[in-house]
């Protein structure tokens, strides 16, 4: 507001009324002023807090994914250890009993050991024919030990003639 304009609305208006009113409309812009600049400063405030959520955001995602990849390794480890664990017991039992380790199949080392010794039975009680010369290397058949013996130890095994 100018001086003008006051005294185009007051004509009879004194100089000192319109130095108060001036004094007073000063005032009252300068209040604005302050109050726009304070306002300003909040706005700018909450845009720093938005961008610093929306990248916090972005951090989060990454955050999860780092989370979700952490429990499947977790999960793979143990699995992995797990495994480990139920070959040593395989192994174990296998050394004790003598028996191969790929045959056993169990969870625990007593499951392992039973089958271990279901294996020995089944293999003493269905145990192969004596062979004559047994396959040995460098030995030479004689006697009994030519094809009309094998023909023969064939056909007592197996009925065939």
């Amino acid at each position: 507001m100018k001086r003008t304009d006051i005294t185009d609305l007051f004509p009879d208006a004194t100089k000192e009324q319109i130095d108060k009113l001036l004094g007073i409309n000063g005032a009252d812009i300068n209040s604005a002023k302050g109050d726009l600049t304070g306002l300003q400063g909040q706005l700018a405030d909450a845009q720093k807090q938005i961008e610093k959520l929306q990248q916090g955001s972005g951090q989060s995602d990454q955050l999860a994914a780092a989370n979700k990849a952490i429990k499947d390794l977790q999960a793979e480890l143990k699995g992995m250890k797990d495994a480990e664990s139920l070959r040593q017991i395989r192994d174990k039992v296998a050394a004790d009993k003598k028996v191969p380790a790929k045959l056993l199949t169990g969870d625990t080392e007593e499951a392992c050991a039973a089958q271990a010794d279901s294996i020995l039975a089944f293999a003493q009680s269905h145990g192969y024919p004596a062979v004559p010369d047994a396959g040995e290397a460098n030995h030479h058949a004689s006697g009994d030990k030519t094809a009309a013996g094998y023909a023969k130890l064939s056909a007592d095994l197996f009925g065939n003639e």
